[in-house]
């Protein structure tokens, strides 16, 4: 029997293979679509150790608010943009963030493999290197869990922030010290997704001046005043140029010292301080990830 494009095109949709491969396996099925996809994961699952081994750097960055305290997120990687983009990579990606619910031994940033997360087991005990392998086999490229991440201060003793950008590609989570509780919580959410937003667009590097090792403070200081010495000017003054551009150092790298991006009369700081004089508790930003996709690793 003849197979048509419209049952090439429902296949590809469904499993994420390739043009060919979908309308190989429908014409070994006999144009049935579920045994279509029967055979591409059969005949898959045999090469997905091979698949496994290709370089992967697409994808996508997904956030998973557990609760108001304990937020997830997840760089998940394939070789293709055109893959990252199906409704199955995105279903695949959540079902994998979902394992980390409650992972206590996931604390901030790591690399996914460090926690042994491939072999960590979703509802009904299926192993995630199991699901990523079938994964694979349909979609005919390897898939990659790269870094993960997860902040959990408690229900009631803080809350998390999420924000996903340009379709996954950056992912925030913002972690923040409250006693905020009944619909003041809501309140802070809203206000940690805007923070989210600030750390997506403007990258800060540390949350709060006191957190800047102090190594890399005096480095800063050191070229600082290289560059203020070789005008001429007399010490007194070139150490308060320093001090000038510490405290720029400090706008630029700092996440609350930072102006905030919606309203540049107001600092990060400045914007939260507001918010918990409205919501009638105290907040601090206490800190965030951001997971930029293909990015180097690294916490703050």
């Amino acid at each position: 029997m003849g197979i048509s494009a419209s049952q090439v095109k429902e296949l590809r949709e469904k499993t994420g293979a390739g043009m060919m491969d979908c309308k190989a396996a429908l014409e070994a099925a006999g144009g049935a679509m579920e045994g279509a996809v029967k055979h591409l994961r059969e005949k898959g699952l045999a090469t997905a150790a091979k698949r496994a081994g290709r370089v992967a750097a697409e994808g996508m960055v997904v956030a998973r608010r557990v609760s108001a305290g304990e937020g997830i997120l997840l760089e998940l990687n394939c070789e293709t943009d055109f893959v990252a983009k199906t409704p199955q990579f995105s279903e695949l990606a959540d079902q994998l963030a979902s394992v980390l619910d409650g992972c206590e031994k996931l604390d901030g940033e790591s690399d996914a493999g460090s926690i042994g997360f491939e072999g960590m087991e979703l509802p009904g005990g299926t192993s995630v290197a199991d699901t990523i392998a079938e994964r694979i086999a349909s979609m005919g490229e390897s898939v990659v869990p790269r870094r993960v991440a997860r902040l959990a201060p408690g229900d009631g003793q803080g809350v998390i922030g999420s924000y996903i950008h340009a379709g996954g590609r950056i992912g925030v989570l913002v972690e923040a010290a409250t006693p905020a509780s009944g619909e003041a919580v809501g309140e802070v959410e809203a206000l940690l997704r805007d923070v989210a937003m600030q750390v997506a667009a403007a990258s800060p590097r540390f949350t709060r001046r006191e957190d800047v090792p102090e190594t890399e403070l005096e480095k800063e200081k050191e070229i600082y005043r290289g560059q203020a010495a070789q005008s001429g000017k007399p010490e007194h003054v070139v150490e308060k140029i320093v001090a000038g551009k510490i405290e720029k150092f400090y706008s630029e790298a700092c996440l609350v010292e930072q102006e905030y991006i919606r309203d540049s009369s107001l600092t990060v700081r400045q914007l939260v301080e507001e918010a918990s004089k409205k919501v009638g508790a105290p907040i601090e930003v206490t800190r965030f990830v951001r997971l930029g996709l293909g990015e180097a690793s690294g916490e703050a």
